[in-house]
């Protein structure tokens, strides 16, 4: 799993470490050129871009300092664009609570190019509803779903259960 949350630096290194205290798997601040292993959360760090790309049957973190996306770096569209071109992988995205449309554009890329599936937090669950409300009026989200129930759609489109 690849997470960017709009954060600066050091708070999404504080933040890797709480969830790793209390997940059943582990969490960190992805690093520039680790690879990718499943049952790992990697969080973008504050104020880098979150890549991936494949080398040698790999899929590798790639960080950079690239200009803002919709405001913000990390940004999710640059995220989501980076996985889109995994083509070889089965990809599913979420876009949850926060303000602006970074990561509407991403899952509309997303879901015409083959998304497994996507997935939006509903607004009665938003704290900010302006991310997963442009991703929804694109019409690229399959699930609208409360914060709540969100794991467990995830669990049930990947197969993981």
């Amino acid at each position: 799993m690849l997470v960017v949350q709009h954060m600066p630096p050091r708070f999404t290194k504080s933040l890797a470490e709480r969830l790793n205290t209390i997940c059943e798997v582990r969490v960190s601040e992805a690093e520039d050129g680790e690879a990718l292993r499943g049952g790992c959360v990697y969080i973008a760090p504050g104020d880098r871009h979150l890549t991936v790309a494949e080398k040698n049957g790999e899929y590798l973190v790639k960080l950079t300092e690239d200009p803002l996306r919709s405001g913000h770096r990390p940004s999710v569209d640059v995220l989501f664009e980076s996985v889109t071109r995994l083509s070889k992988l089965k990809r599913h995205y979420v876009i949850m609570t926060g303000m602006g449309q970074d990561g509407a554009k991403g899952m509309l890329l997303a879901k015409e190019l083959g998304a497994a599936s996507t997935i939006a937090e509903s607004q009665e669950t938003c704290v900010v509803y302006g991310m997963p409300r442009s991703a929804i009026e694109l019409g690229c989200v399959g699930h609208v779903l409360p914060l709540g129930r969100i794991a467990d759609k995830i669990v049930q489109v990947t197969g993981k259960g």
